[in-house]
């Protein structure tokens, strides 16, 4: 793939990934409509781009692929998500799923046995003091319920991504397991319809999270991903926080606070170094 289009294609589909902050944030923060229906209305778009985009790049018709313990921490991680953007800010929000999901794969990556240099060891600390000054009680500090509420989203996150290791058809295996979570999706409209309230603006802000940010950016996502390097694709994400963070400021007016900005360089810092950092021969 050409260096240019691998650049702008990459950097579409962190915009998309940001996006999702944002859409859900002044979705939720201005009433538009209620937790259970975005999360509902989102995976419901999802599901419906991506199966038209594996219709439209297969050739022949393909079984569907997923599994359901993919598409139940698909699901935890979409609910979660909306339930927590009710509270905190898109910037906040979008450091704190960040930093579940690292940490969650890394940990995860040394119980198997992964072992990490001093270097990497010092980031892995680092990443953690920033999330600890993230969350230390304060005026600025986000809920605790919220941010548990976005931290589990985030290690619901890690697992799918982990369990998604090594497909052979990622946007694919993403579609379906999408389509399986709308079993889920059904239960959680029928049980929430008693406080269920959703004008135009909150479905259409449900819809493009689900089926541009999460639809087309996965797709756009896994385009990409195999002209990049392991450690390339890691640390690219690292501008999704801060690209949410940007937006927020710009189109919500949410101030990016003192705290926010140390606790972002540390966490991110912490997880740069260890992204880039070589582990030790085994």
């Amino acid at each position: 793939m050409p260096l240019p289009r691998l650049a702008l294609l990459t950097a579409l589909a962190m915009l998309a990934f940001a996006a999702n902050s944002i859409l859900c944030r002044v979705a939720l923060r201005d009433g538009h409509i209620d937790a259970a229906s975005f999360t509902a209305i989102r995976l419901l778009g999802g599901a419906l781009a991506l199966w038209l985009i594996v219709r439209l790049q297969a050739r022949a018709a393909r079984p569907l692929a997923g599994n359901l313990p993919s598409a139940l921490a698909l699901f935890v991680y979409a609910a979660g998500f909306s339930w927590a953007y009710l509270q905190l800010s898109a910037a906040t929000g979008a450091l704190l799923l960040f930093g579940a999901v690292q940490a969650s794969m890394i940990l995860w990556g040394l119980w198997r046995g992964e072992r990490l240099s001093l270097g990497q060891g010092c980031g892995l600390l680092l990443a953690f003091v920033g999330l600890g000054v993230l969350l230390l009680p304060g005026a600025s500090a986000p809920g605790a319920l919220p941010a548990g509420l976005m931290l589990l989203a985030g290690v619901a996150w890690g697992v799918y991504s982990l369990r998604g290791r090594g497909v052979g058809d990622a946007t694919a295996h993403t579609a379906g397991n999408f389509i399986r979570s709308l079993p889920l999706v059904l239960l959680l409209g029928l049980g929430g319809l008693p406080w269920a309230h959703l004008d135009g603006a909150g479905v259409l802000y449900a819809l493009l999270s689900g089926a541009l940010a999460s639809g087309v950016g996965y797709a756009l996502w896994y385009a990409v991903l195999p002209a990049l390097r392991a450690t390339q694709a890691a640390t690219v994400q690292l501008s999704v926080p801060l690209i949410t963070a940007l937006l927020a400021v710009l189109l919500l007016g949410e101030p990016f606070s003192a705290r926010l900005l140390l606790a972002s360089a540390l966490l991110l810092g912490g997880v740069a170094w260890v992204l880039l950092g070589r582990a030790p021969a085994r």
